[in-house]
């Protein structure tokens, strides 16, 4: 019989904390810095409003389409909306249920809110203000489900420990799909005018992907340990690594490149924290940042689309190298499942058909609801002059900097 445990409990209360910190204010100090000082209040002010949207979606029922019992492997059954008839007592595992609805919700709400830097300085407010729930139900709800929620990639094995599918792939392919729609900036250059803010929300995004991985097992146990450790590896090598690429290229470390890599290491590591050792973790890491960087340095400028602050470049390919490499590295004296080095390769193939599914998916209705959006309210994105003069000016009357005062 399970039984409510007070030290879970705690642990994943600390957890879901420190992953609603991933989102307000870690990634809106992370984007913020990254954009351009006419455009930082809207960059900011997309990240908190998908938050709160997502969040009322999630109790509403968001919850129970991607939890709920599971209906042909797609979605989840559509019970106790409004979470009626959850009990204060009722568990899931051995924390309260409702705990965990909070901790999925923070999940959630920093997927979207990743989304929103490929698209900043040139998206309406009421446009984003629309697509977000529409794009919740659709598209983060499903993927959910199918990984986490009981749905056709849970039951044929795919891996997703803490998010690399669900979060990371869907955000980045998501964020790409509605870049295309939008087209290019105006100003395509990435001139970060307060590196300071991004600094700042690396460091908070470090601490709170402890959190976000060291909670995924819902329990305080060795896992967790080795979910924490694992991730603050993979961090640390994506630094590393960036930082000699950025040498070997430009002749010197810069501070971008550096909190890049770390969140390039995050984000590998992520599908992979309960499942891999050290050992995994420190190759998963030091690859991580070379995808990116290549993703971002020569595939963005081949192929032409404005991913404004690489959403795609960072959570989408680092998100889809950490998910095969769980495939590769994941070892049974972690979390029970063995990957291609420990005499499985058949994982290899699910971690792959995982990535094409969710990348199929995400990206077509993704692609459509932001067309369909385009087309009825005479476009998604801002007049040429508002985008020229700054969407803070022209979207909020609002200035980050008042140097008058």
């Amino acid at each position: 019989m399970v039984m409510f445990s007070a030290g879970d409990t705690a642990w994943v209360l600390i957890c879901t904390l420190l992953v609603t910190l991933m989102s307000i204010p870690a990634v809106a100090f992370f984007y913020g810095g990254l954009s351009k000082r006419k455009n930082v209040l809207n960059t900011i002010f997309l990240t908190f409003i998908a938050f709160a949207i997502i969040s009322v979606i999630w109790v509403a029922f968001g919850y129970q389409f991607a939890f709920g019992s599971d209906i042909n492997g797609l979605i989840g059954s559509p019970t106790n909306f409004f979470l009626q008839g959850i009990g204060l007592d009722d568990l899931n595992g051995t924390i309260p249920t409702l705990l965990f609805v909070m901790f999925q919700c923070a999940f959630a709400g920093i997927t979207c809110a990743i989304m929103s830097g490929a698209l900043v300085g040139r998206m309406k407010t009421k446009a984003w203000v629309i697509f977000v729930p529409i794009w919740a139900i659709l598209v983060y709800v499903p993927i959910a489900h199918w990984v986490w929620g009981g749905g056709w990639l849970m039951q044929m094995g795919a891996l997703d420990f803490a998010g690399g599918a669900v979060v990371h792939i869907n955000s980045g392919i998501s964020a790409l799909a509605v870049a295309l729609v939008l087209g290019k900036r105006k100003n395509a250059s990435l001139i970060p005018h307060n590196l300071g803010y991004a600094v700042l929300g690396a460091a908070l995004l470090w601490i709170g992907w402890l959190g976000f991985n060291g909670g995924s097992g819902l329990a305080a146990d060795g896992l967790a340990a080795n979910a924490v450790i694992v991730t603050n590896v993979a961090a640390s090598m994506g630094l590393i690594v960036w930082t000699i690429i950025d040498v070997v290229k430009v002749g010197k470390p810069t501070v971008l490149g550096a909190i890049s890599g770390a969140v390039a290491g995050l984000v590998g590591i992520t599908p992979a924290a309960g499942f891999v050792d050290v050992f995994g973790a420190l190759v998963i890491g030091a690859v991580a940042p070379i995808v990116s960087y290549y993703s971002i340095n020569y595939l963005k400028p081949k192929l032409g689309y404005d991913d404004a602050l690489d959403a795609w470049g960072i959570h989408g390919m680092s998100g889809v190298w950490g998910a095969i490499a769980t495939g590769i590295f994941a070892v049974p004296a972690v979390g029970g499942a063995a990957g291609l080095i420990a005499g499985n390769p058949n994982q290899v193939v699910i971690q792959i058909i995982s990535v094409i599914a969710t990348m199929a998916y995400a990206f077509v209705v993704s692609y459509i609801i932001a067309k369909v959006l385009d087309k009825s309210m005479n476009g998604i994105r801002v007049e040429d002059h508002k985008e020229i003069g700054g969407l803070d000016a022209h979207l909020h009357q609002e200035s980050a900097y008042n140097f008058n005062s």
